[in-house]
């Protein structure tokens, strides 16, 4: 099976093409702005360096949040966009869950993303197995809920909120990317079974804005 995979939801573009598990090739640009315009070339230049063209993916992979609001509806659109016209599987994935797995840790590991205004977006896992849906929390209730979880052990943090539960877990490893690994992205992607429905973004809270000054 060959798998493209995309995501836009973080501080990077990042595209990796996967055949039956083995990496073709992969590219992560850091950038907080500037997906629309990079993804589609960034898809193109990946798929030649894997050799292939799009017609020959068998599925696509896409992160749907949480995370940057704009970010995620671009990798959405434009994988979404992409499968549609291949006729092929879009499977959609969450950031954290990505994070995670990216990370390459065993044991107990929390996927923590600064949502700003005193939250953070969280999804803890042991084993591989999920402990809680993502959810989006304040950093009291974050620290509860990590308290509440672990059980000991090997532990890491990781993500952009990372730091921000620093000392929750004395004895964690903190690991801070700027965005997920596409490559681990791909393969969660193959490992899935085929979806019935189109993916959806994951935004975890309304978006924030403030209106203008007079």
């Amino acid at each position: 099976m060959r798998v493209l995979s995309v995501d836009t939801c973080l501080a990077a573009a990042s595209v990796a093409v996967i055949e039956d598990g083995r990496v073709l090739a992969a590219r992560t640009e850091p950038m907080t702005r500037g997906h629309q315009e990079r993804i589609a070339p960034l898809a193109k230049a990946v798929a030649a360096e894997a050799g292939i063209t799009f017609s020959q993916l068998d599925r696509i992979a896409v992160t749907v949040g949480p995370g940057s609001f704009t970010g995620l509806r671009v990798g959405l659109s434009f994988a979404k966009g992409l499968a549609q016209a291949l006729s092929i599987p879009c499977v959609g994935l969450n950031s954290l869950e990505a994070l995670a797995v990216s990370s390459g840790a065993t044991g107990f590991v929390a996927a923590v993303l600064d949502a700003k205004m005193g939250q953070v977006y969280l999804q803890v896992f042991d084993g591989g197995t999920a402990l809680m849906a993502p959810d989006a929390l304040d950093l009291g209730a974050a620290t509860a809920r990590l308290a509440e979880l672990y059980s000991g052990g090997p532990a890491t943090l990781v993500g952009s909120g990372a730091t921000l539960l620093e000392g929750v877990l004395p004895e964690a490893v903190l690991l801070t990317p700027a965005s997920a690994d596409p490559v681990a992205i791909a393969r969660l992607a193959a490992a899935r079974p085929a979806p019935t429905h189109s993916p959806r973004p994951l935004y975890l809270r309304a978006p924030y804005a403030t209106m203008p000054a007079a």
